[in-house]
């Protein structure tokens, strides 16, 4: 009791002294506090300040930067969009704002702020590298490459930018150009990001037990290397090593809570385990990071069908065919989930539909074929 009465005078004395300073005063105490480090101690002040005058909107970008600074990166995000309102052209608080989306883990958010910031200012450097390192992280290669081309033209000596270069350069199978990018980063001695690069050559080559031994060499060289453990972990599930496997996705996750692919990867291995509940969180974490992505989209609506929600299920899966008609499992789905609401008509249009598009399939293998043998 007494300490609740300390704690409520304490809590009183502040605010009359709030009260007895002007609001220039109160800023000037915040700003010195901030620029200071004690940002903990700024932040209350901002907000006695944006109290007494809201439309200040440089000083509530201040209180996001304070915000962002102590790692409360969804109040930051508030105040950056409301300081966007007054400062609507203002390209820092546009990118403090996609930095702050970025490290929360809103990677498609992060980059529709940067991708406007980038077509205003198409020579910010440091936009078009985290709107690439967005890309990447989406799964848009070609994207990434396209930013990064102009830059690597105009700069050979910077090794971050040739690794995230080359990465998407292997990942579409570009691999005389990515083997130059893992040269050059070779140049400048064995590197984990070097063998990083080599082991994703491997892996687009099948050789998986190669990529096994140069991602543990590159883990081994820096352990922090982004995506290292993800790879890792598929490669192990190509040969089987389940329990290897989710290891790695694991330690991805740790070091990384808003991977995407790991995310999946161990919500799929919860989902076997029948933990629905685990594989569900992960599941919609992953889609903060890509929330169009329909094999998540579709692991989501398996759910709902094995924990008895069939009806959602059947929502969700004809949203994701509406957008991937080609998608013959979401069919194959969506075809056992009409059966289970007896809609009979609707399941054998799908089982139909079913057949016909692994029959177009099967062609262009054949198709595909054929044009080997020719060459």
């Amino acid at each position: 009791m007494a300490k609740s009465i300390w704690f409520a005078g304490a809590m009183l004395s502040v605010c009359l002294a709030l009260a007895q300073e002007s609001p220039e005063q109160i800023l000037q105490r915040a700003v010195t506090l901030h620029q200071s480090g004690n940002a903990e101690k700024a932040i209350p002040l901002y907000r006695e300040f944006l109290r007494l005058q809201p439309e200040a909107a440089q000083i509530r970008s201040n209180l996001g930067a304070a915000l962002a600074s102590t790692g409360r990166y969804e109040e930051a995000i508030t105040e950056y969009r409301g300081a966007l309102k007054g400062l609507p052209g203002d390209p820092r608080v546009r990118l403090n704002l996609a930095l702050s989306l970025y490290k929360s883990g809103q990677i498609s958010e992060a980059a529709q702020e940067l991708a406007a910031l980038h077509s205003a200012q198409p020579d910010n450097r440091q936009a078009t590298i985290l709107l690439a390192d967005c890309r990447l992280r989406q799964g848009q290669n070609t994207k990434v490459i396209e930013l990064l081309n102009p830059l690597e033209a105009a700069d050979h000596t910077d090794l971050a930018l040739a690794y995230m270069l080359g990465t998407a350069l292997l990942e579409e199978h570009n691999l005389e150009r990515g083997q130059q990018m893992i040269d050059r980063i070779l140049r400048n001695g064995d590197s984990a990001e070097a063998r990083f690069l080599m082991a994703t050559a491997k892996l687009d080559a099948m050789d998986f037990n190669g990529a096994i031994a140069d991602l543990q060499k590159a883990a081994a060289l820096n352990p922090n290397l982004p995506d290292v453990y993800y790879f890792l972990g598929v490669a192990h599930k190509e040969v089987g090593d389940m329990a290897a496997a989710r290891k790695d996705f694991e330690k991805e996750v740790l070091r990384n809570a808003n991977d995407f692919g790991s995310n999946l990867n161990l919500a799929l291995m919860l989902k076997e385990d029948s933990d629905f509940d685990g594989a569900r969180r992960l599941l919609d974490r992953a889609l903060r990071v890509r929330p169009s992505d329909p094999g998540a989209l579709y692991q989501l609506a398996t759910i709902d069908l094995a924990t008895g929600k069939v009806e959602a299920a059947r929502i969700e899966l004809v949203g994701i065919l509406k957008e991937s008609p080609q998608f013959i499992e979401a069919h194959i789905t969506l075809a056992t989930v009409y059966y289970r609401l007896k809609r009979k008509e609707d399941g054998d249009r799908e089982k139909a539909l079913v057949q016909q598009l692994n029959a177009e399939k099967e062609a262009r293998e054949a198709q595909d074929k054929d044009k080997d043998k020719g060459k």
